[in-house]
């Protein structure tokens, strides 16, 4: 079982006609003319999917795809995976919508939640499951950190994200996102994230000494900074949408300290980054960080049903009835999907798998960046990797159009690839978990060949 071989289409790539081809062609002209300009993922990839299994995705011009994309980490199990998608059925078969009443799939996957969460949340935290979006995992651990603490300030990172709501908004960083809709709520104060490629204090690590965390420090303990104290410090364990940035070992771990010397509520956001995406079920896991408020949102769903929730500490559960409430709090078949992804995973071992094949992409992308003129870093944890392009490793000048490059020739190919970073330089890679080794090598392969392409043409 641990091969999932027989998860995926297993004639992955095939390019029957060059996408996008005549049918796909025909959809995306009447999605333009149907829905709202707000559409953005076809407009970088023109993909129209049919069909998925696994790690694959097959288009309605029959052309199959290796899967590099996952919808953005949802698909953490794989596209149907027939395990889940049986546990769904069942349950859409008898029920689908329970509001908060309790259920026994509602009941489990709050036991299995509480059961697979990092540090002291372990088998002591409460479950408070939110909207289909990871937004709402986001407002509702903000609600709650404020209700908790009578305070009123967020402490956010530079480069972060959490989402689209407008409190969620808030406290992501990047302006194009935000600027239009300012202002959007309570004040929010940006601390520089530990993004060591690119150190906002122009220092080298290990010898900067964790400015960045000194810095974190100073606006929490100089009377000066001009900040008050706040509710809560939110982060993500590894920054994604950010650019797949792993901060220094310590790091996170100094933030907790912090936060609990100053009783300020630590909010990790594992929305991306959890449900096994680095090899562990949390990433902040690696760092030994025990947060008062995880997010989970996105792949709790199993098979991509939507679905949120928080996990926090017994001790904060003091939200009165109805402290925070939604009408899809009761999509009981994402939660069915959800127990059963969590037991094939303890099943399978997919966890030493995400770790082996992490390990495996990332030594194999390092390798090839020092002879590369424009990858300028690789990193990452698990099958959670980025690799910055830049026009010159000299001056590290973000090589944005590069990677649309990049992204456009390996879609033609049959590799989908997305990106992240402050500069949309980063190519961001998050196959769905089951991926096989085989499959995951054949993506590399062509990912780098079209690196090269790209750099030749660059140079």
């Amino acid at each position: 079982m641990s091969s999932y071989r027989d998860f995926h289409f297993q004639k992955a790539p095939y390019i029957l006609v060059e996408p996008p081809g005549p049918k796909a062609r025909k959809l995306l002209e009447l999605q333009k003319e149907l829905e709202s300009n707000a559409i953005l993922y076809p407009r970088h990839i023109p993909l129209v999917p049919d069909e998925a299994r696994g790690a694959t995705i097959k288009d309605v011009d029959g052309n199959i795809y290796i899967d590099f994309f996952s919808g953005i980490s949802v698909l953490n199990f794989g596209h149907s995976n027939p395990l889940i998608l049986r546990k769904a059925i069942e349950q859409l078969q008898k029920i689908t919508h329970t509001l908060d009443f309790p259920s026994i799939a509602r009941e489990e996957l709050a036991k299995r939640l509480i059961s697979i969460a990092p540090g002291d949340l372990r088998d002591n935290a409460k479950v408070l499951f939110g909207g289909p979006t990871g937004s709402d995992a986001v407002e509702a651990s903000i609600k709650l950190a404020k209700y908790i603490t009578k305070r009123h300030i967020i402490l956010s990172f530079e480069g972060s994200y959490h989402g689209q709501t407008t409190m969620a908004l808030a406290v992501t960083s990047n302006r194009k996102y935000k600027e239009i809709y300012s202002p959007l709520g309570p004040e929010v104060h940006f601390a520089p994230y530990p993004y060591c490629y690119r150190c906002p204090f122009k220092l080298k690590y290990p010898d900067c000494d964790m400015r960045c965390f000194t810095y974190l420090e100073h606006i929490l303990e100089d009377p000066g900074s001009g900040v008050p104290k706040p509710a809560a410090i939110i982060i993500e364990p590894i920054q994604g949408e950010g650019g797949i940035i792993v901060p220094p070992a310590g790091y996170l771990k100094k933030v907790e300290k912090l936060a609990k010397r100053h009783n300020v509520i630590l909010i990790v956001d594992e929305i991306q980054s959890g449900m096994g995406r680095t090899g562990t079920w949390f990433a902040c896991e690696y760092e030994g960080v025990n947060p008062d408020i995880i997010t989970v949102g996105k792949s709790i769903g199993g098979i991509g049903l939507p679905l949120s929730a928080i996990i926090y500490r017994k001790e904060l559960d003091s939200w009165i009835p109805g402290g925070h409430v939604g009408t899809f709090r009761g999509n009981v078949v994402a939660m069915a999907a959800g127990v059963e992804a969590i037991e094939f995973a303890e099943k399978t071992k997919l966890l030493s798998h995400v770790r082996k094949l992490g390990e495996q992409a990332l030594k194999y992308l390092k390798d090839f960046a020092e002879t590369s003129r424009c990858v300028g870093e690789v990193r990452g944890r698990g099958l959670m990797i980025g690799i910055e392009m830049v026009i010159s490793k000299d001056t590290k000048e973000p090589a944005t159009d590069m990677v649309k490059k990049i992204q456009t020739k390996c879609f033609k190919r049959g590799v989908i690839v997305w990106k992240a970073g402050r500069y949309s330089n980063v190519i961001r890679l998050l196959p769905p978990l089951v991926i096989t080794e085989e499959l995951l090598q054949k993506g590399l392969e062509i990912l780098i060949e079209t690196i090269k392409e790209v750099e030749r043409e660059v140079h």
